[in-house]
């Protein structure tokens, strides 16, 4: 039976819900209870509002046992309104008391943001660890940074989430002292020591990050000098990401059915055809409610997707949830100003097809319904499969015929002394057309719109551009 409480008290648990510590056994380590709240009203007019309970509960527990935890019980509690003391009320939390207790779990996952009110009441109630949506990912961040930059991103991230927080909620910190864990974080007075510290340790992760940030954008700079356009990959996490990159790069970058499984971008050479290259990038994946300290601590990562020449969006089109997994990640590129209803960089590409169930006559109609979501104003989605290699070839195609679309001809004459010019045209854009006139060179060249921009600000007087 699902717990309900149709009408919640707002001054906090249920006083029924204390219990006597000694009556309790120890909790079973690497054990959660899992909860997803369904607030009545709170999904309406977002994607939230386009998965089921079920759908919602099911990712929560993925998100578990992305951390390796043990999930003991999963399950959804219907919340009329939300309250302030406990968000779920005081029934429900009585109600959830004896199961809790009864289960021994080391930790009760809440699949919802929680105030720090709300976190050191249940705490209180259940006498148990407790953490919520936001802190949740964060651990998994936490376990899975490696390098310098991803684990400077994910400490700030998570000390802007903890400076709030009157109780423990993640690890990581103590993971750094020695700790033990969930249950085995330091007391009281260490928490205070740390809230002392946290301002300054936050300038001190945005100075470092910045310095991050500057050394991307030099790196972006000398990647203008090279002729290779960039393809980030974006999605939903698990949709599939990093198999393709593995595939187009013959990488072994690590790939596994497990939500955020890359964290740390990578960035590969590939061949396109036709003697065409490019700079294939495979970024984090997203995820619904994706907190806003990661976006905020990830913005250097992400300049990298906003500043590619084609943008990617794998989806996994054989998930339930497929177009409001879509919606989740238009809304983060929203919010990094890419427009995703206009924006012709983006490709969409509908991965897993071999997971779908093909129309009788064996014709892609399955795939194509996946994927009618997308904006009609753009072409169709691909439909591929990365694990398997089909339409492999034809996503590489569309790539090379976006970026030509991209591209833009220009006609220029250039003295034959020009040597430095001339190397340049050939090596930053494809020469289409050329004539030798004695000591003056015409040239028709193919380039993109930024290396157009470059050659102009470099070169523009040194030849002459016809108006």
């Amino acid at each position: 039976m699902t717990p309900s409480d149709s009408h919640p008290s707002n001054d906090g648990p249920h006083p029924d819900a204390a219990h006597d510590d000694d009556e309790r056994l120890p909790a079973i380590p690497g054990t959660a209870f899992v909860l997803h709240p369904e607030v009545r009203g709170e999904a309406k007019g977002s994607a939230r509002g386009l998965r089921t309970p079920e759908a919602h509960l099911e990712e929560a527990v993925g998100l578990a046992a992305a951390i390796d935890l043990t999930v003991v019980v999963a399950r959804s509690v219907r919340v009329n309104k939300a309250v302030p003391g406990t968000l779920l009320g005081g029934g429900a939390v009585a109600e959830l008391t004896g199961e809790i207790h009864e289960k021994r779990p080391e930790i009760v996952v809440i699949d919802h943001d929680l105030s720090p009110i709300q976190q050191r009441n249940l705490e209180r109630a259940w006498d148990v660890k407790v953490i919520d949506r936001t802190g949740l990912i964060l651990e998994i961040f936490g376990e899975r940074a490696r390098t310098k930059e991803g684990m400077l991103q994910v400490d700030l991230a998570h000390l802007s989430y903890q400076r709030s927080r009157l109780v423990r909620s993640w690890t990581h910190l103590e993971r750094q002292r020695g700790g033990a864990g969930f249950m085995g974080g330091p007391g009281e007075r260490q928490i205070e020591l740390d809230r002392r510290q946290i301002d300054d340790r936050i300038v001190r992760l945005k100075r470092d990050l910045e310095d991050v940030r500057r050394t991307r954008g030099l790196h972006r700079k000398s990647r203008e000098r090279v002729p290779y356009p960039v393809v980030a990959f974006v999605g939903y996490t698990n949709a599939g990401k990093s198999t393709l990159f593995n595939r187009l790069t013959q990488s072994d970058v690590f790939a596994k059915d497990l939500l955020f499984a890359t964290l740390d971008p990578t960035m590969r050479q590939i061949e396109l055809g036709g003697g065409h290259k490019a700079i294939v990038s495979d970024t984090v994946g997203f995820v619904s409610d994706l907190p806003t300290q990661l976006i905020a601590a990830f913005r250097a990562t992400l300049e990298e997707v906003d500043a590619a020449d084609i943008i990617v969006h794998v989806r996994d089109a054989a998930h339930p949830d497929a177009e409001a997994q879509r919606q989740d990640v238009n809304a983060v590129l929203g919010s990094m100003g890419i427009d995703t209803e206009s924006d012709p960089r983006l490709i969409e590409v509908l991965n897993k097809a071999d997971l779908l169930e093909p129309e009788a006559d064996g014709s892609p109609n399955a795939v194509l319904r996946a994927g009618s979501g997308a904006n009609s104003r753009r072409t169709q989605p691909l439909a591929m499969s990365a694990l398997t290699g089909e339409g492999v070839d034809t996503l590489l195609a569309a790539i090379r015929e976006r970026l030509d679309q991209a591209r833009t001809s220009l006609t220029l004459t250039v003295a034959s002394s020009e040597g430095q010019v001339i190397a340049w045209l050939y090596q930053n854009g494809d020469v289409v057309e050329r004539h030798d006139d004695g000591e003056r060179i015409s040239l028709t060249v193919r380039l993109s719109l930024q290396d157009r921009a470059r050659f102009e600000k470099s070169f523009g007087d040194q030849v002459e551009i016809p108006g």
